[in-house]
């Protein structure tokens, strides 16, 4: 067995707010994402706690102490305890007696190899106390070094307790793995990818949105299409090779990775999977934006570029050259592209400078006719360059009205 360091110097360790909470809680330590992502350099960000306490006894501790206390999960043990608006899940050591591959009923133990043999992967059962003595009670740390996602005892076992367990196990090789994915738990994963059809769009899109901004997303991706899980989730996710142009992109221009677009770029369409995976009304909006406006391309002149953002919107125009670009065969530092992407840094679209009311002080009757107006002299406008002002266009009106 490795010599297992000590996260003693870890910052976010120090921190008094960190060590308040565990000298309150007496018996507790750091669990899962910390302890992993402190391993790997990764940012720390969440911390959560476990401990062999009640949760009736964590909510007393929390009152004395002076914490915020809110019972988010009583059910499953957690309390969430606040510190100058910090949040600390903590969690009563736990271990399954019933589950149905979507969620499970637990009892409470003071066992902490039965809480680490509960959990989903090797990695994520790592715990360290306010010390930063770490506790390894199934290899974790091991994997941890080879970067190996590995679930924690049979793979098969794991997945039927939640088959949400399939997806979070490729997300987390996208994410943190190195190399092919572990052997058994991939055949695991492909056996049993039906059980898929029993998660809650809402779970299935969450892990899907993660693993597509991963680092090694495209990889994976293959990996999960070759196994057949990506068939399962909708056929239409199998356009592999546009994504990977797209992740290349990205990657080469320092874009930040947009799941939304990536699922566009996967799937060609998105707008169908809108119900599979509960895509919130912002999003079908983006993707609706997509299919209304044709794609600019570096061949537009610039008055043309103006008027179609104009017509799009900042959002709308960056989501469309994107995916258009992705779909060239420009390449992958192309400048005319980069170029278009940054337009709307380099212009702003003047707010059209005529209202409705407007029209009718000029003397045009309420009704369907101020807008029909309306919308051909803001077309006059845009094509004049956007320069004329609020006096020149209303006395320009005439020409506009019917006769």
């Amino acid at each position: 067995m490795k010599q297992l360091p000590s996260l003693r110097r870890q910052k976010w360790l120090k921190a008094p707010d960190v060590q308040r909470v565990l000298a309150a809680l007496g018996d507790a330590r750091i669990a899962g994402g910390a302890v992993r992502n402190a391993l790997l350099g990764e940012p720390v960000a969440d911390i959560d706690i476990a401990t062999p306490l009640s949760p009736q006894d964590v909510m007393e501790i929390g009152e004395k102490s002076g914490f915020g206390v809110h019972p988010t999960g009583l059910a499953h043990g957690t309390v969430t305890l606040t510190l100058d608006k910090k949040p600390f899940e903590v969690t009563t050591l736990r271990h399954d007696v019933e589950t149905d591959g979507r969620r499970a009923k637990v009892a409470f133990t003071s066992d902490w190899a039965a809480d680490a043999m509960r959990r989903d992967f090797t990695m994520n059962a790592l715990y360290c106390d306010a010390n930063g003595k770490i506790f390894d009670f199934v290899g974790g740390y091991g994997d941890v070094l080879r970067k190996r996602v590995r679930f924690v005892g049979a793979p098969s076992a794991r997945i039927r307790e939640d088959y949400l367990r399939i997806l979070r196990f490729f997300r987390f090789h996208a994410r943190y793995g190195k190399g092919p994915p572990d052997k058994a738990g991939l055949t695991a994963c492909a056996r049993l990818r039906k059980g898929l059809t029993q998660l809650s769009a809402e779970r299935v899109r969450q892990e899907l949105f993660k693993l597509l901004v991963a680092a090694r997303a495209v990889p994976t991706l293959e990996i999960m299409q070759k196994a057949g899980i990506l068939r399962v989730i909708s056929p239409l996710l199998c356009d592999i090779p546009g994504l990977k142009r797209m992740a290349a992109i990205d990657d080469k221009n320092r874009l930040a990775p947009d799941p939304l677009l990536r699922l566009q770029m996967l799937s060609g369409d998105a707008r169908p999977l809108a119900d599979k995976l509960r895509l919130t009304r912002k999003e079908l909006s983006r993707l609706e934006g997509l299919g209304r406006h044709p794609p600019p391309t570096p061949k537009l002149r610039e008055h043309e570029r103006r008027a179609i953002l104009h017509a799009m919107g900042e959002e709308c125009w960056r989501d469309s050259v994107r995916i258009a670009w992705a779909r060239s065969r420009a390449p992958l530092a192309d400048k005319s592209w980069r170029d278009l992407l940054r337009l709307p840094d380099k212009w702003q679209a003047p707010v059209f400078p005529v209202k409705g009311a407007d029209l009718v002080a000029a003397g045009v009757k309420p009704g369907p006719e101020v807008g029909r107006i309306l919308s051909d002299l803001e077309d006059w406008w845009v094509a004049a360059g956007f320069k004329p002002g609020k006096d020149e266009l209303i006395a320009r009106l005439g020409q506009f009205k019917n006769d």
